[in-house]
């Protein structure tokens, strides 16, 4: 698989296309790919996500992801890397290294709140405007506008974290990414292992988690592997005992015990839903 870098702390692209199929390959640094025309396939990962205007979607370094246009479409790229984001003030630095850290990685557009898309778009077509002409102070103007891009994409994102705002201290953002980084693994997530990877008592861990994020532990937990779940039945084709297996259930009767209790009806049924409300 195809591996690209960037050798400078942003770089802006545009790409209109009629047909196009894109190689999967991997970054070494952050992408926002903002649509502004075009309907297709966003793939990322093992998912397959329908894209349409207005849709600004986080790739992160390490992702595997392209995409099938279905439709003549127009992508804005914001690449950037973690030097890029230190040009900042500490604060703001140290809160987008949270939230992005933080980030569950699921696919699809990130932007939860709607009235920020038309907001992005706006951003997107001063760059476009800034990129084609000359005038003094081009590049300062650029750098502004993309960091408020980024600020809206983490705004967006925090309001998906347990945290309100995407505060929390040190320590609950590293047991946080933990959780992230080792979900497909149960026996890490015990809290008796957990305890000992963080050198606490079991007792206190549970007991400063449940404050920190207004959840148990293995309530948080279960409602993440929960939400990987739903993106797995939605966006992939992965067969239940697959998807049972890769996220740590039991069997296939434990995930649809899990399932139908939190939604009321089979990941089957759950699953063909989704599909026929996206006209798959």
């Amino acid at each position: 698989m195809e591996i690209r870098n960037l050798y400078q702390p942003f770089e802006l692209a545009l790409l209109e296309t009629n047909d196009y199929k894109a190689q999967r390959h991997k970054n070494t640094f952050f992408e926002m790919v903002f649509v502004l025309d075009g309907t297709g396939l966003q793939l990322i990962n093992e998912h397959q996500l329908p894209y349409g205007p207005d849709k600004l979607f986080l790739v992160f370094p390490s992702d595997s992801h392209g995409f099938e246009v279905k439709a003549p479409s127009r992508f804005f790229f914001i690449r950037f890397n973690d030097s890029f984001l230190q040009t900042q003030n500490r604060k703001w630095v140290e809160k987008l290294t949270f939230i992005f850290r933080n980030y569950n990685h699921m696919p699809g557009c990130i932007l939860k709140n709607t009235t920020d898309k038309p907001l992005v778009r706006s951003l997107v077509e001063a760059l476009l405007r800034e990129q084609a002409n000359g005038h003094p102070h081009r590049e300062e103007v650029m750098v502004q506008l993309i960091h408020t891009v980024i600020s809206i994409a983490a705004r967006n994102i925090a309001l998906q974290l347990p945290f309100a705002g995407g505060h929390a201290d040190q320590g609950t953002a590293n047991l946080l990414h933990y959780i992230h980084a080792h979900i497909y693994e149960p026996d890490k997530l015990k809290i008796t292992a957990l305890a000992a990877h963080f050198h606490l008592a079991p007792s206190y861990m549970g007991e400063y988690f449940k404050k920190q994020a207004g959840a148990s532990l293995q309530q948080y937990i279960g409602s993440y592997r929960l939400r990987m779940l739903e993106h797995r039945l939605q966006y992939t084709d992965m067969r239940i005992h697959e998807i049972a297996e890769e996220l740590g259930f039991a069997d296939e009767s434990h995930l649809n015990r899990t399932f139908k209790k939190h939604h009321g009806l089979s990941p089957t049924s759950y699953r063909r839903q989704r599909k026929e409300a996206a006209g798959v």
